[in-house]
């Protein structure tokens, strides 16, 4: 399957590393590098523009190397971009250590995973039907 896309970054497209990979790796798309302080968040650009298929949707997801290592990871994780979304994609990064983190140009910052889904309906009833577990959550199936 293709996917329509537009790089307006000095970096290569998205690839996937392996042949088994389900993410391609996205790089920073920042002309200075931005110094993410502990506890910071902001906005990195990416460069990137999808025409993503309709029925499908995009996962940003944080990268473990970044998350084990440094304490980087994605703020909205995973953030979904829908199919008619055409603006660049902007990857919202957060740094939980207590280090500062100097994010450069093409460093990998996250990676994209494409999905399918469905659309639902709703309707509208006045109860739902039983279940084995009913309305036991936060962990309710777990330990006590």
């Amino acid at each position: 399957m293709k996917v329509r896309i537009i790089n307006k970054s000095n970096n290569d497209l998205p690839q996937y590393q392996t042949v088994a990979s389900a993410g391609v790796d996205i790089r920073a798309n920042n002309e200075e590098t931005i110094v993410l302080g502990s506890l910071e968040r902001t906005i990195i650009p990416t460069g990137l523009f999808l025409e993503i298929p309709e029925g499908y949707e995009v996962q940003v997801r944080p990268r473990s190397g970044l998350a084990a290592k440094h304490g980087i990871t994605l703020l909205n994780s995973p953030g979904t971009i829908d199919a008619d979304y055409r603006g660049e994609i902007g990857v919202i990064l957060v740094n939980l250590s207590k280090d500062a983190f100097e994010i450069k140009q093409g460093e990998r910052i996250a990676q994209m995973v494409f999905c399918k889904h469905e659309t639902f309906e709703f309707e509208e009833v006045e109860e739902l039907s039983d279940s084995e577990r009913g309305s036991g959550g936060f962990g309710s199936t777990g330990k006590k």
